[in-house]
């Protein structure tokens, strides 16, 4: 039965098998799953007005209910960057993707065309 509810949550046969070998596997089952959400945008903005306009909306990014931790990344190409977003749970994410905050990043950093999203759930995290 523990087996077959493992299957169901997506562990493989494998990780099951180290399970086995733990006393307590409750902080595993009860854990949420966390969601990575990578942003790639292009901006008018320089490298300097982006860090600007990003660290003056810092506060309001610290203030957003289960976003663990963000980070703001230069892509290859001039004008292009991103963010990368860890999120507690889909839930989180979602509030957020509705938020006003989120509705301003296009003019905030002058977008130049739409952002490409990418959502990912974490399967597994090295460290805690």
């Amino acid at each position: 039965m523990l087996h077959d509810l493992f299957h169901n949550v997506g562990y493989t046969t494998s990780f099951l098998r180290q399970l086995i070998k733990l006393k307590d596997v409750t902080p595993i089952i009860n854990r949420k799953k966390m969601i990575i959400q990578i942003i790639k945008l292009k901006s008018e903005l320089s490298e300097e007005e982006l860090l600007k306009t990003a660290k003056e909306r810092e506060p309001r990014f610290k203030a957003i209910p289960g976003l663990l931790q963000k980070y703001y990344v230069k892509l290859g190409q001039p004008g292009q960057y991103g963010g990368v977003y860890i999120w507690d749970s889909k839930e989180s994410l979602q509030s957020y993707r509705e938020s006003d905050l989120a509705a301003s990043i296009p003019q905030a950093y002058k977008l130049i065309e739409a952002p490409n999203i990418e959502i990912m759930d974490v399967l597994f995290q090295l460290r805690e």
